[in-house]
């Protein structure tokens, strides 16, 4: 049995602040700053996108730190905390991290940095890429300035993804749907609908890509589609609503740039999005695919099915799925077992052949679980998650510094147990009557 001993408590699920600060030479960028900082900017940029909790990031900061000093005033040189602004990590395609990304003439089309995590090499890449760059606006093929003038002229305005809808149309599209719809309503003559015209072709296109086509960016001149701008109340423009199935319709509040809208798409976007899948660990690769892809997986230990059936068996898996579902957007991995089945497991994150259904949270990078000491309900589950969240409760490291030996085994069939089949004992031999008569 495992106990968690002293005053001191690893939160290792506090958020961990950024790995920069006002000082460094790096600029912090978030949602808020990147549109006009980056995109907007004559500069060339390297962006390293990051989260606070990933090793690799925290050997590169020193590094990256050391590169922006030496470029300033030449190469502008920032970070994204990843973790923290998932939206804009999503924007350009992170998906591991760190993320290194490019944006030179074309802010739009930022290219992949695939050198060296040294500081020579980052810079080396830098001033190749200022190279290109200063060519290119010598030979005339470019201006060098992606503001959204430029993005406009460039093809950034092309309305091909942005649906046109009508009176007559709108119902059957946007009602029935079972997907997001950001829909502006815009009159012709106006001139903040004429600003905001490419910035919402251009995060039309970002989003029908990201999302898959599952958040989707329409308008209406409210003009001619009177019976649409009366219903929905619209007193100015443009008026911008997001329309989800099954609920009443609600503003848009947010800001008129292309990464403020694809911000906000992706949000909505991950809070429709399925909830993560819920594994056996029938396998080694099955646990290490999956904790080492997270920055938690939660890992449950059933009782064996000759405990409780399929039926007990399937409600405890439903209050995982529900679970999953409730905390999607943490984006956690979430396994289970049956008791027995990883014997080693179980003892090294200290639930030991006892207690069934059991559950612990694991940091695989830090080597480090908490486990869940209430009840294994959808409240007792929540209160430990909760608490997660915010950075609270006692954690201890893995048995052994490292996950065990992972045995494969056969995925459960979801039918109940059966019993060995024992065998067949001959009991003609054994003289009942003198073993009785001996024990009297």
């Amino acid at each position: 049995l495992l106990f968690v001993v002293g005053t001191v408590s690893c939160t290792l699920f506090l958020a961990v602040n950024g790995l920069y600060s006002a000082s460094d030479d790096v600029i912090e960028l978030t949602p808020t700053n990147f549109n006009k900082e980056v995109i907007q900017s004559e500069s060339l940029w390297l962006v390293e996108f990051y989260a606070p909790w990933c090793g690799h990031c925290q050997r590169l900061t020193p590094e990256w730190k050391k590169a922006a000093t030496a470029l300033k005033g030449v190469v502008k040189v920032g970070a994204v905390d990843a973790d923290k602004h998932q939206s804009l990590g999503g924007q350009y395609g992170v998906r591991g991290f760190p993320t290194i990304k490019i944006f030179g003439a074309n802010k739009n089309k930022a290219e992949d940095y695939q050198g060296g995590r040294t500081s020579d090499a980052i810079v080396d890449a830098a001033l190749s890429a200022l190279r290109s760059l200063v060519r290119e606006r010598l030979s005339g093929r470019s201006g060098g300035y992606s503001s959204g003038k430029q993005s406009r002229e460039s093809g950034g305005g092309d309305k091909k993804d942005v649906i046109e809808l009508t009176d007559d149309s709108f119902d059957k599209n946007v009602i029935n749907s079972d997907d997001v719809w950001m829909v502006e309503f815009y009159a012709p003559w106006c001139g903040h609908c004429k600003n905001l015209e490419p910035e919402w072709a251009a995060a039309a296109t970002e989003v029908k890509e990201q999302t898959k086509g599952k958040v989707k960016l329409a308008a209406v001149d409210a003009t001619v589609n009177q019976m649409l701008a009366s219903r929905y109340g619209i007193r100015g423009f443009p008026t911008i609503k997001i329309f989800q199935k099954g609920e009443d319709p609600v503003d848009y509040d947010g800001g008129r740039t292309r990464s403020d809208i694809i911000a906000r798409a992706l949000d909505l976007f991950s809070d429709n999005a399925p909830p993560p899948e819920l594994l056996e660990i029938i396998s080694e690769d099955v646990l290490k695919s999956t904790c080492d892809a997270h920055q938690l997986c939660i890992i449950s230990v059933l009782p064996h099915i000759l405990d409780t059936g399929a039926s007990g068996r399937n409600s405890y898996l439903d209050v995982m799925l529900k679970m999953a579902e409730k905390y999607k957007k943490k984006m956690w991995g979430w396994l289970w077992t049956e008791a027995g089945a990883q014997s080693d497991l179980e003892s090294s994150l200290g639930i030991g052949g006892f207690g069934y259904p059991a559950m612990a949270a694991v940091n695989a990078r830090k080597m480090k679980f908490a486990l869940l000491k209430g009840s294994f309900s959808e409240q007792g589950i929540n209160e430990f998650l909760r608490e997660l969240s915010v950075g609270r409760g006692s954690t201890a490291p893995v048995g052994g510094g490292a996950f065990p030996k992972i045995h494969s085994v056969e995925p459960w069939d979801g039918k109940d147990g059966e019993l060995p089949v024992e065998d067949d004992i001959d009991l003609s031999d054994v003289d009942l009557d003198d073993w009785d008569k001996d024990e009297l």
